[in-house]
Parts: C-alpha cells; structure tokens; sequence
C-alpha cells in the first residue's frame, strides 16, 4: 500500500484577492494545499485548525492588522513554532516584520521567483 505523499501547507492572511489569487496560483503548482483568510478574526482558532507549514500574514489585514496577529501567533505554545512571512507594500516592512515577531519578510510587489524560492524553503520534503 502506497502512502500518499506530503502536502506542504500554507495559510494566508491578506484581504487583496488579487494578491491571494497569485499567491495560490504559484503555491499550488508545487503542490502546496493553501488557504485564504481575508481577517484575523479567531486566527489562532483557524491556524489551530489546520496548522499550517508557514503563513502568509499581511500588514493591513482586517480587524486586529498583522502586527497584533502575527504576536498573537508567536505568543500561542500550539503556534509559535510555525514560521511567519509578513508581506507588505509598506516601505518600513523589515522594522514591521521585527516587531511583529515575524520569521521573516517580503517586499509588495514581490519577485515571483523570490517568492517561490522563499516559501519553498519552509516546505517539508515529499
């Protein structure tokens, strides 16, 4: 019997469709499961849910904006170990990303080959 082979997974946090459309566009040619959330309303109930392999979060994200969730997330024992991208087209994103308590961040517009290579990074092996 064979096992079917390891999804990697990825929520986002981001309330411009066109930016999610793309973002699942790109994820699930390399096989990636993505979810979108257009708040962060319950984020740590919905992260709990599907525990993802990283998330996506976005400055601007309604109710609580991504500074508040993403320390949300990285005070939660049950979520703290999952890495943060915070994006976003705001020109202090590295200082944003530092005080949020993100893993790491990436610049609005973004390079879609920076992209891909940035998140397939946290991706676990098939």
């Amino acid at each position: 019997m064979h096992e079917k082979p390891y999804r990697n997974k990825l929520m986002i946090f981001d309330d411009d469709e066109d930016i999610v459309s793309i973002c699942q566009m790109i994820l699930e040619r390399h096989n990636w499961v993505v979810s979108a959330h257009t708040t962060c309303c319950d984020i740590i109930d919905k992260v709990k849910n599907e525990m993802p392999d990283v998330i996506l979060m976005d400055n601007w994200i309604p109710s609580i904006g991504g500074i508040d969730a993403t320390r949300l997330l990285k005070e939660n024992t049950i979520t703290c170990a999952i890495p943060v991208v915070y994006f976003s087209a705001n020109n202090a994103i590295e200082k944003l990303a530092r005080e949020a308590g993100a893993d790491t961040y990436l610049a609005k517009p973004f390079d879609l080959r920076t992209f891909e290579n940035l998140i397939t990074r946290y991706g676990r092996s098939c």
